[in-house]
């Protein structure tokens, strides 16, 4: 994933414009933080393939972690990783170059998910949020966490609340709760004025705590 875009010739979101717009009416934090990142916006992702295993290794560890673990990953398999390259790599590495041991695992069963055919790939963009969910949920590895950095990073679904991320969760709590921590019934209170653009402002409270680009 790619948090930010300021390229440009990359392709915007059709909805980013008016979701912005009604955000910062609906939104006094977000009517402060959004004219900080004028002119950027989610940016495409990779292949759904490539999405999920960043995903994966990207789970619980920090973002610096991710990135040094994903440049090895890719060193080792080339620079589009595909299944077929995961599972050519694994017959002489089963830690994947450096992953730990379950998410190698959790990459190599995905690779062979793909590989076999065992998901839909195809049929995601058709599929509402929660059908995607279920079925992304069913490969090992991926929880519900991953799964909504697909829909919004791959997908570019408008309205995804990741309550899981700690990251979110840390924004609300700086910028609505004096750096309170905050349940996830609370963030789920904060988030109902952002409907139906909830991935939207979710970006840009990652923006507020990040200005790095980050990748899934």
């Amino acid at each position: 994933m790619s948090l930010s875009s300021p390229n440009p010739d990359v392709d915007k979101p059709g909805f980013w414009d008016e979701a912005s717009a009604q955000l910062m009416r609906r939104d006094r934090i977000l009517k402060r933080l959004i004219p900080h990142h004028h002119g950027e916006w989610l940016a495409p992702s990779g292949t759904p393939f490539v999405t999920l295993a960043r995903a994966i290794v990207g789970q619980q560890i920090s973002v610096k972690a991710a990135d040094s673990m994903w440049a090895r990953f890719v060193q080792a398999c080339g620079r589009t990783p595909s299944p077929a390259c995961v599972m050519r790599l694994a017959e002489t590495d089963l830690r994947l170059s450096g992953l730990s041991k379950r998410k190698a695992e959790y990459i190599l069963d995905l690779a062979v998910h793909f590989a076999e055919k065992r998901i839909r790939p195809a049929a995601w963009r058709g599929m509402d949020d929660e059908s995607v969910i279920s079925e992304l949920c069913s490969i090992r590895g991926i929880g519900r966490w991953t799964a909504e950095m697909f829909l919004i990073f791959n997908l570019q679904r408008p309205d995804i609340l990741p309550l899981d991320d700690l990251s979110l969760l840390k924004a609300i709590s700086l910028h609505y709760f004096s750096g309170e921590p905050v349940s996830r019934f609370e963030a789920r209170e904060v988030a109902q004025a952002w409907a139906p653009w909830r991935t939207v402002a979710t970006w840009y409270l990652w923006r507020s705590l990040d200005p790095a680009c980050v990748r899934y």
